[in-house]
């Protein structure tokens, strides 16, 4: 960021301006399964652009273009994906990421048409501005349902490995994820930790696939779902609670009401783990999360981003005793308060 400083450049800002070029082109790609059309296959335009039902207008443009953005290889007039987009982007993949993707393409991308006024009235952009309750409608659709909380797995995945590693477990005997969706975070520690007893709690909604997914993983008899609502009950106790990009949903009263529950629910001794894209406290380094925090802008009706230090100043109000910021992977980093 200091060279972009330090003289005046075109390029930067051209980057930045027309940056949508470049994330549509990649978010059409994987609405067509491209990179899982290409697997670990190489394959020549011709068939790409047969397969894919591609204009010859378009074909060696939008495929070439993949080329030079980093998400496709090219040799001897044929195309295969980089090690990145074979590891995430392939849906037959257990590492594929794209749920989340399909959702930026389908929903966020036409509601960030909005950032102006979002950013002049402090009012969400999406279905909520109409008066329609977006998650009303999602948990109502099991089919969609479960195509959003794979999403969720599979931005988190990396961050849930990071947490099943790095805190230590070896003091803890129980563990519940507060607002688990398909179960990726208590199911990567409970594969980690054979001796740690899991819970997973959320609205009863999601249950079922919970609990297909703890069964998918082979810790059905181990890791327990408990549906409620962390508005209307208590947090279920044990001796660490997970809260994985949860707060950041949430207003100020809200996060504050939740870390309060969270300290209510574990023992002496017992932690609260919270992870989301946490901003630096100097608000100058982390740009994905401060983008995110305008994405709850629209997304939300009070829900923003946080900094380290915010999140374990309400720790140390709600009374935990200790709280650090550790860093996960990527944007990701969890804030721990000890009791």
């Amino acid at each position: 960021m200091s060279d972009i400083m330090d003289e005046p450049r075109i390029d930067h800002i051209m980057q930045v301006g027309l940056g949508f070029w470049a994330s549509k082109t990649l978010l059409s790609a994987i609405e067509m399964e491209l990179f899982t059309e290409l697997g670990s296959r190489w394959e020549d335009l011709t068939f790409l652009q047969s397969r894919l039902g591609l204009h010859p207008r378009s074909a060696r443009d939008f495929l070439d273009a993949l080329v030079a953005l980093g998400f496709l290889e090219r040799a001897d007039g044929k195309y295969r994906n980089t090690a990145s987009t074979n590891a995430f982007l392939d849906k037959r993949k257990p590492s594929y990421i794209g749920g989340v993707l399909e959702m930026a393409n389908h929903r966020l991308y036409p509601f960030w048409g909005s950032l102006t006024t979002a950013l002049r009235t402090g009012q969400q952009q999406n279905e909520g501005k109409n008066g329609d309750n977006s998650f009303a409608a999602l948990y109502a659709d099991p089919a969609r349902l479960k195509q959003f909380l794979r999403a969720m797995t599979g931005i988190s995945r990396s961050a849930n490995l990071g947490i099943a590693s790095k805190f230590p477990w070896k003091d803890y005997k129980s563990a519940v994820d507060v607002g688990t969706a398909q179960g990726d975070l208590i199911a990567q520690v409970a594969l980690a930790h054979s001796d740690l007893v899991g819970f997973g709690f959320d609205l009863p909604e999601v249950g079922p696939i919970f609990e297909q997914y703890m069964e998918e993983n082979g810790l059905a008899s181990r890791v327990q779902f408990l549906p409620g609502s962390f508005f209307e009950m208590p947090l279920p106790s044990a001796d660490v609670v997970m809260m994985g990009h949860i707060l950041h949903d949430w207003n100020l009263d809200e996060k504050r009401m939740l870390v309060r529950k969270a300290y209510e629910a574990v023992p002496q001794g017992g932690a609260l783990i919270v992870y989301d894209s946490i901003i630096d406290d100097d608000r100058s380094q982390n740009a994905f999360g401060l983008l995110m925090s305008l994405n709850m802008l629209i997304e939300t009706a009070g829900g923003f981003d946080y900094t380290g230090a915010e999140c374990i100043g309400w720790m140390k109000e709600a009374g935990f005793r200790d709280a650090r910021v550790e860093h996960l992977v990527g944007p990701d980093s969890m804030v721990i308060g000890i009791k």
